[in-house]
């Protein structure tokens, strides 16, 4: 008699899960806001820096998962980006908002381009020629700069100012969530000071963000364009071998990986805290948007969440400052207890020890300073970078020719 399989338990949906998380991270903040008295960890206003923070991350590591689910590895994000600041800073001056996009979206997609030609035609390594488009974009921005700003701005480090978008609000909805954050209830008033944050001064640039993410989404998981593309980065003799012209649908993936690059540096330049370019203003966003797409496991929904915590860590500290960052150092105590006790439930012994080894640790930095030094907190969102892939790293799946050198026949 043949024994009946056991029947595999359901995994819950993506944006179950998605939604599981978000719960957890405000009930955290929450909790930790209490516990600390710093209301800032949810306020209006810290979220919505968050998000103009996480824009340029989001949309960067958009890009690299274009590009590295066609199975090009894309170093040069960084350089795409910049390469996008200045196209959108030039359009934006003169001809507005919508411009900026359009140009910015053309120079990244330029960088994106010359990165196809030589990794997917000339068989480049994906490492040398990343790096190339990132000096690349930097010296060509330089030299422009000076070339077209400079007689405008009389600096050739800074464009002249650039007109931003109108932004918008819900209304009533916002004056009432505006309401209960004043009230200073707990967990009420968190979530309500988060809720406000996204639904208050929304940018054109944000809602187009969401759009790309779905978007991408869409058309890479549920349509035959996608199910082609992707082949390619796990096994594109397979899919030359099906018919798939290969080099075509790697180029495509690499020039949008550009595209959503240069418009990421657009939402620098548009960014209402900045008057237009300025030369470095990327700040190494490019790699940690690829790190959020890393931290993701190359999908775009915990793309969005890799690219919202390290938003959030950036804008945590800059608007403010060190005692309010010294309140999250406690969050992330409190949240390695709860990792500590999982893994004690499971019996991993050695991982519950680190675990409790660590939060010993950042527990004795909180007991014993008083504020985070501000030479500290503006490098929070590379500190974060750097802890998220430590711990991350045990469960990634990357495609399986990602970075592979894939010459025809």
């Amino acid at each position: 008699m043949t024994a009946v399989p056991p029947r595999r338990k359901r995994k819950l949906p993506g944006w179950a899960l998605g939604m599981i998380a978000m719960a957890g991270a405000i009930a955290l903040l929450s909790t930790t806001s209490y516990l600390t008295g710093v209301p800032q960890l949810t306020s209006t206003g810290t979220v919505q820096t968050a998000v103009r923070l996480a824009l340029p991350i989001l949309l960067a590591g958009l890009g690299g998962l274009w590009a590295e689910r066609a199975g090009v590895v894309n170093i040069g994000l960084e350089g795409m980006m910049i390469m996008g600041t200045w196209g959108a800073a030039w359009a934006g001056y003169q001809w507005g908002p919508w411009a900026a996009l359009i140009a910015a979206a053309l120079f990244g997609a330029l960088g994106g381009l010359l990165h196809a030609i030589a990794t997917v035609t000339f068989g480049v390594n994906h490492i040398v020629s990343g790096v190339a488009i990132n000096l690349l974009g930097a010296g060509l921005t330089k030299y422009l700069s000076t070339l077209l700003f400079f007689p405008v701005s009389r600096n050739p480090r800074e464009s002249p100012a650039v007109p931003k978008f109108d932004t918008y609000s819900a209304g009533g909805l916002s004056d009432w969530l505006g309401t209960l954050e004043a009230d200073q209830r707990v967990g009420i008033s968190d979530v309500a000071g988060v809720l406000r944050g996204l639904i208050t001064g929304v940018s054109p640039l944000t809602m187009l963000a969401v759009v790309f993410v779905i978007g991408s989404y869409l058309v890479l998981w549920r349509t035959t364009f996608g199910l082609r593309l992707r082949s390619c980065g796990e096994n594109p003799s397979a899919a030359e071998s099906l018919g798939v012209n290969v080099y075509l649908y790697k180029y495509a993936a690499v020039v949008m990986s550009g595209a959503l690059a240069g418009v990421g540096g657009a939402a620098l330049v548009l960014n209402p805290g900045n008057p237009g370019y300025l030369e470095g203003q990327t700040n190494g966003r490019g790699f940690i948007g690829l790190a959020a797409m890393i931290f993701g496991n190359w999908r775009p929904g915990g793309l969005l969440g890799g690219a919202a915590l390290f938003g959030y860590a950036d804008g945590l500290q800059l608007r403010s400052g060190g005692k309010t960052f010294l309140a999250l150092i406690y969050g992330a105590v409190l949240l390695l207890a709860v990792i500590v006790v999982w893994q004690l439930i499971r019996r991993r012994w050695f991982a519950a020890a680190t675990g409790i080894v660590a939060a010993g640790l950042l527990y004795g930095v909180y007991y014993s300073v008083d504020e985070v030094p501000s030479e500290l907190t503006a490098y929070a969102p590379h500190l974060v970078t750097l802890v998220v892939l430590a711990v991350a790293s045990q469960r990634l799946r990357m495609p399986a020719a990602d970075g592979v050198v894939y010459r025809r026949g």
